[in-house]
């Protein structure tokens, strides 16, 4: 028989998960006040980076934690204790090294999926952001469903609405930076691009995960008995990292949204009080 009662339990949890990362999507694409993006393009962008960005990195990620902590069991040596994901170290290398990278790789893929919907400099963070708040959806839908099948519901939203304004907003703005670098390369803007934005996801991502271990540093460095206030100060730190990120995400966005950067084909015409973009922003 069917319980009818789990299933929409299910279905609120989903509609937790994912209505905030829609409504920031939607704050992202109303920073563009002169080319808006259609919906279309997004929705697809935000499906790569919760379906294909997301069950790709959870497999690569499991694989590489396996073979790390068989290799820490095969040669028990000390310097090799960091690969073993059972211990506090082998937990940190995980969430500073390992996650950021694998994950904001996946996510860099969607952007250049979408290469052909990135017609502006102000394109990047808004396609950059679109698949990062899919994957920051997800990811979140997950662990608020196995919280939900030990703990029930009321618990598994709380984790949801938490990560929500934390965890997802990352994933976002990480992504975001992104995608103004691949936008920076692909017009021939000069300076960094791709490789040097993709470092940067990955460094605001390691530093968020440092900020939100609170506990697991406490415990690495010998205090055990202050890993609940870690906790509470690092996911405080933590949120406010997410909020400034993707603010500064929104800025570029609509710092770069000017009609002259459609292709470069219009001079520069500011609106009044606006500021003149950054040398080198021509769209091409």
């Amino acid at each position: 028989m069917v319980d009818f009662g789990a299933i929409g339990d299910l279905i609120v949890l989903w509609v937790a998960a994912f209505l905030p990362a829609l409504v920031y999507l939607s704050w992202i694409r109303s920073s563009e006040r002169y080319s808006t993006e259609a919906w279309s393009p997004l929705l697809w962008s935000f499906a790569y980076g919760a379906v294909f960005a997301t069950v790709v990195a959870a497999i690569v990620e499991a694989v590489l934690v396996a073979l790390g902590t068989a290799l820490s069991h095969a040669v028990p040596a000390p310097e090799f204790v960091f690969l073993n994901s059972n211990t506090s170290l082998g937990a940190l290398f995980l969430v500073l090294v390992i996650a950021p990278l694998v994950e904001e790789a996946l996510k860099a893929s969607g952007v250049a999926w979408r290469r052909n919907s990135v017609r502006t400099l102000a394109d990047g963070p808004v396609f950059g952001a679109s698949v990062g708040l899919g994957f920051g959806f997800f990811e979140t839908f997950l662990y608020g469903l196995t919280l939900f099948l030990v703990s029930g519901l009321a618990a598994a939203i709380g984790l949801v609405l938490l990560r929500s304004i934390s965890s997802v907003l990352l994933h976002g703005s990480s992504t975001g930076m992104f995608g103004y670098g691949y936008a920076r390369s692909k017009f021939g803007v000069p300076g960094p691009g791709s490789g040097s934005y993709y470092l940067l996801a990955v460094g605001m991502h390691a530093s968020f995960n440092f900020l939100a271990s609170g506990a697991i540093v406490a415990r690495l460095f010998g205090y055990p008995q202050y890993a609940s206030d870690a906790a509470i100060v690092g996911l405080i730190l933590a949120i406010f990292f997410a909020i400034g990120a993707i603010e500064h995400v929104r800025s570029l966005v609509r710092y770069n949204d000017y009609p002259a950067l459609q292709m470069g084909t219009r001079p520069y015409s500011p609106p009044p009080g606006a500021r003149r973009p950054p040398p080198g922003a021509t769209g091409r």
